[in-house]
């Protein structure tokens, strides 16, 4: 019996150790490009963020990359990319807007989403092999491509729930701190016109963040439940 789970063990220790030496990377490839963020304009609302955490201090850099993005480090650091800080220089964004990736970037900190994606990660390429085992028998030649669809729309189910999830923390969040929700919603609206709406070609179930249609669905939802 232990033989027989062997190569299944092998493949959710590989998941692990590969997931491990990608976080390593990841971190020093953010030390060595990013800034700590110092902007004056930035700092009332990073502060009632801090206030509302409850934390002595809420350090924030900027990853020095192109992109449109927000990151949540696996060591905890949360990151704006220097392509959102343009679209804040340009007046794009607004500094509560900028206040609302924070936050989310500090849900997927507080949920333990970084933890939660190694174990996610591990488990869906153990899936991935048993299921292109099993499906390349019975359908030779597709039963890999059916693997691969089934471990993607997996992975993709659990990376939507993981942006629901920060969406919500940081909707908490920016009540609490008496911002609002207002900048969290329109700043989606924003990019989807600004970068375009991500996933166009790709079914739904497929995509890692979901639609934004439907994030502000979710985020005007939890608003009226909480009485905001």
């Amino acid at each position: 019996m232990l033989l027989r789970l062997l190569p299944f063990l092998a493949v959710i220790l590989y998941g692990l150790v590969l997931w491990h030496f990608s976080a390593r990377n990841l971190a020093r490839q953010l030390t060595q490009n990013s800034r700590r963020l110092n902007d004056s304009r930035l700092a009332p609302v990073i502060e009632r963020l801090r206030a509302a955490l409850g934390t002595e201090t809420l350090p924030v850099h900027v990853y020095q990359v192109a992109p449109v993005n927000g990151l949540a480090a696996p060591d905890g650091r949360v990151f704006l990319t220097e392509g959102f800080m343009d679209l804040y220089r340009k007046g794009e964004v607004s500094p509560e807007e900028i206040a609302s990736v924070i936050a989310h970037e500090l849900g997927h900190v507080a949920r333990g989403h970084a933890r939660r994606r190694m174990i996610d990660f591990s488990g869906q390429n153990a899936l991935r092999v048993v299921l292109a085992g099993l499906l390349g028998r019975i359908i030779p030649g597709l039963g890999i491509w059916i693997a691969n669809l089934i471990a993607t729309a997996i992975s993709a189910r659990l990376s939507q729930r993981d942006e629901y999830e920060a969406d919500a923390f940081a909707s908490a969040l920016l009540i609490k701190a008496g911002i609002g929700t207002g900048p969290q919603i329109s700043l989606f609206e924003k990019l989807d016109r600004i970068t375009g709406a991500p996933g166009a070609a790709a079914p739904a179930w497929l995509l890692t963040h979901p639609q934004t249609q439907d994030r502000i669905a979710a985020i005007r939802s939890n608003a009226a439940r909480w009485g905001a």
